[in-house]
C-alpha cells in the first residue's frame, strides 16, 4: 500500500476489484487532471488513489483514467467536475526543460543508429581485415616522414 494511510496504491485496488469489494468508485476533477476515490469492503472504506511517491495519483486526461478504470474492471463511477478547470490542466504541469530534454534523445537515438549502421557496416565490409601491427607500421613510417619534412623544413627557413 501507499506510504499515506490514506491512499491505496494500484495493486491493492486491483486485489479489491477482483475480490468484488469495491463498492463505488468517484472520479473527482482538481487543478492538474482528475483523482479516483473508492469505497471498499464491509465498513465503507474510502480511500484515494495514491502514486508512487506517495501523493494522489492525478490522471491529466479524463480518457487515460477512463482506460485505467475499464482495465481494472470499474466501469461504472461518478464524476464531480466542480473543481476542475481546463486552465489549470495546461499551466500545471508545463515543464520549460522538456523540449530541451527530447531534442536530446532524439539526437542521442540518431547517433545510435549511424554508429550501430556504421558497424554493421564494417562488420559486412568483404575487404580482408588489417591487423593493429600493420596499422602502428603504416603511421610509424607516416608519421616518420612529417617528421622528417619539419626539420628539413626548418633547415630550409
Amino acid at each position: 500500500m501507499a506510504s499515506n494511510p490514506e491512499l491505496i496504491d494500484h495493486a491493492t485496488l486491483a486485489h479489491l476489484v477482483d475480490a468484488g469489494a469495491v463498492r463505488a468508485a468517484n472520479v473527482v476533477g482538481q487543478a492538474g487532471g482528475w483523482g479516483i476515490v473508492v469505497r471498499y469492503g464491509p465498513a465503507n472504506t474510502t480511500r484515494a488513489l495514491g502514486a508512487k511517491r506517495g501523493a494522489v495519483r492525478i490522471f491529466r486526461k479524463f480518457e487515460t483514467l477512463a482506460g485505467y478504470l475499464s482495465g481494472l474492471g470499474i466501469v461504472r463511477y461518478e464524476v464531480d467536475a466542480s473543481q476542475y478547470g481546463p486552465a489549470d490542466l495546461v499551466s500545471a504541469r508545463r515543464r520549460e526543460d522538456s523540449a530541451d530534454r527530447l531534442k536530446h534523445a532524439h539526437s542521442a537515438a540518431a547517433y545510435d543508429r549511424e554508429f550501430r549502421a556504421g558497424v554493421e557496416a564494417s562488420i559486412a565490409d568483404p575487404r580482408p581485415s588489417v591487423s593493429h601491427d600493420q596499422v602502428a607500421d603504416r603511421w610509424a613510417t607516416k608519421r616518420a616522414l612529417l617528421q622528417a619534412a619539419v626539420v628539413n623544413g626548418a633547415d630550409a627557413a
